[in-house]
């Protein structure tokens, strides 16, 4: 095993690690702006609504992440001539896309974890459906799902080496480049898989912390 090469390299590695944190946020945060809205067509009273919500979410969960970049990095360009997406945004956009069906489903889970009785309370004291939604109910989802919202932040941690193959500079295309660079097959891998490892133990680390702390503000 050498690894003297990571002197010269280890630039890469941070850049590719910075693109791969930003990715996570980018998805994380618009997959959990498009996974509320979806969780909202797919509790519609008009049915169409909730037939887009539902397509959409079965689509993403049903297909590979692979496929779905590529749809739009090839579809997008075919559908709008000369319009041209970065390949960061393309990643991005795909990476959210991804997330926010699952983040849907997590809402989901968290709504209905909430009791039935907090809305008609709500509705009770002249509160509209919308006004319960967002005041009451949804406040309460998140606080019962943030571990899982950490959890696919972490997978998308993970699922950005993915867009790799699209040319986005993230750690595993700079790990390519350093493997290329140096003829090394498996020790710029294994540099990329501690770097991976340190990222999601730290995330999940702190995330131990704020669902200890969730849990003790519930039992005051």
């Amino acid at each position: 095993m050498n690894f003297s090469f990571f002197g010269d390299y280890y630039q890469f590695f941070l850049t590719g690690a910075y693109i791969t944190i930003f990715l996570a946020i980018i998805a994380v945060l618009l997959g959990s702006i498009l996974g509320v809205g979806l969780t909202l067509l797919r509790r519609s009273r008009f049915l169409i609504l909730k037939w887009v919500g539902d397509i959409y979410v079965e689509f993403i969960r049903g297909t590979p992440l692979l496929a779905q970049i590529y749809i739009i990095y090839i579809g997008v360009p075919l559908l709008f001539v000369g319009f041209d997406i970065p390949d960061l945004a393309v990643g991005a956009i795909a990476l959210s896309m991804n997330a926010a069906a699952y983040i849907s489903e997590t809402i989901r889970s968290g709504i209905d974890a909430v009791s039935s009785g907090q809305m008609e309370a709500a509705r009770s004291l002249g509160m509209n459906q919308r006004q319960a939604m967002f005041d009451i109910i949804l406040p309460q989802a998140f606080k019962n799902i943030l571990p899982a919202l950490g959890n696919q932040f972490i997978g998308s941690i993970k699922d950005s080496s993915i867009v790799s193959i699209i040319g986005v500079a993230e750690l595993m295309y700079k790990t390519t480049i350093v493997r290329g660079n140096t003829a090394l097959g498996l020790e710029p891998i294994i540099i990329a898989s501690a770097g991976y490892l340190v990222m999601t133990f730290t995330l999940s680390r702190i995330l131990a912390v704020v669902e200890r702390r969730l849990k003790t503000s519930d039992r005051r």
